[in-house]
């Protein structure tokens, strides 16, 4: 069993090289709700979201995750998990209050990943007309595209998804979920799933292999795609209109995930990045469960179809870490927001 530390994802920044058709995206057909702008970023939010934004979109040479952001259980638990992370030699160091929370402490996982803990947030207000009219909502429900509800989880690539799910559950008190192993062979783990909540995933863990031969990048810090949810599978279907409507292909999907029994599917934004829709799924909130093992063939990805690979790049054409891809950004494409 483990220790509550770590309540929830709260944010995550994604780095685009098409600032204005990214921001559309996630704007007009994502649905997210603009929160305020600074610098060379953009801040949005679900409509459901009770936070200042989920989702930092900002402007740079190549698409990557430049880190996520996660809040504490409070602020005794902050300086357990910072104490922890120094520990673990994976301290970064502190960073000042930013846009829509206090002072963070960052760090990097053992696949190289830049995240951050912190515990003082900025709760969202909402302008005049759309205030709610039920008290448990953070404002009034305003459909628009997909109308994504929240952000639900981030994957990353990285060269051992084992070592770095039982790296976040000893140190920072996620719970092991799930683990996928390939049939043959049959000892290699292709991905793992761990949570902070009684959710099947917030947090995905993929091998990062460049081929199908299992060579991996060597290029530790790589991003995989961020996830949004729906409330049901129906919204999901309904996306895929949406983005045919915009011109937008899906890269996988949709289709049922064995591994949390998700409804999913994938499509590439503008700027390159992979974004997820996610819906449906299990609840699990017993502390002492060991984690559920698959092999590809049950469906652990596909559970409809067992025998269906995702494309190639779904797997292997990861985005790069960040110090790769974050630049300043000249003047006139900044204006282009």
């Amino acid at each position: 069993m483990v220790n509550r530390l770590i309540s929830q994802l709260a944010h995550v920044e994604v780095i685009t090289p098409k600032p204005a058709e990214s921001l559309r995206f996630y704007r007009d057909v994502l649905g997210l709700e603009v929160s305020g702008q600074a610098g060379q970023s953009v801040y949005l939010r679900g409509w459901g979201e009770f936070f200042y934004h989920s989702l930092q979109l900002t402007e740079g040479r190549a698409p990557a995750i430049a880190h996520s952001a996660w809040r504490t259980e409070g602020p005794d638990e902050l300086k357990d998990v910072v104490a922890r992370l120094e520990r673990a030699g994976a301290g970064i160091g502190w960073r000042d209050a930013e846009v829509g929370h206090g002072p963070a402490y960052r760090y990097r996982s053992p696949g190289g990943h830049v995240q951050e803990v912190f515990w003082e947030i900025e709760r969202y207000k909402p302008p005049p007309g759309l205030e709610p009219i039920f008290p448990n909502r953070p404002q009034k429900y305003v459909p628009r595209g997909v109308a994504a509800r929240r952000i639900d989880h981030v994957t990353y690539n990285t060269d051992d998804p084992l070592r770095d799910a039982h790296w976040y559950r000893d140190v920072l008190g996620y719970r092991f979920m799930e683990l996928i192993r390939f049939d043959h062979p049959p000892n290699v783990v292709l991905g793992t799933f761990v949570s902070t909540t009684p959710m099947s995933h917030n947090l995905g863990l993929i091998r990062d292999a460049v081929d199908r031969s299992g060579k991996l990048s060597g290029v530790p810090g790589r991003a995989n795609h961020v996830a949004f949810w729906l409330d049901q599978r129906e919204d999901v279907l309904r996306a895929l209109q949406v983005y045919r409507e915009n011109g937008i292909e899906a890269e996988f999907g949709p289709g049922r995930h064995g591994m949390g029994e998700n409804f999913f599917l994938y499509v590439r934004e503008p700027g390159g990045m992979r974004v997820e829709l996610f819906s449906d799924g299990y609840l699990l909130y017993a502390p002492d469960l060991i984690p559920f093992e698959w092999r590809l063939s049950q469906g652990a990805n596909d559970f409809y179809s067992p025998s269906r690979f995702p494309p190639e790049a779904f797997l292997f054409d990861a985005f790069p870490p960040v110090e790769a891809a974050k630049a300043a950004a000249p003047a006139a494409q900044a204006a282009a927001h």
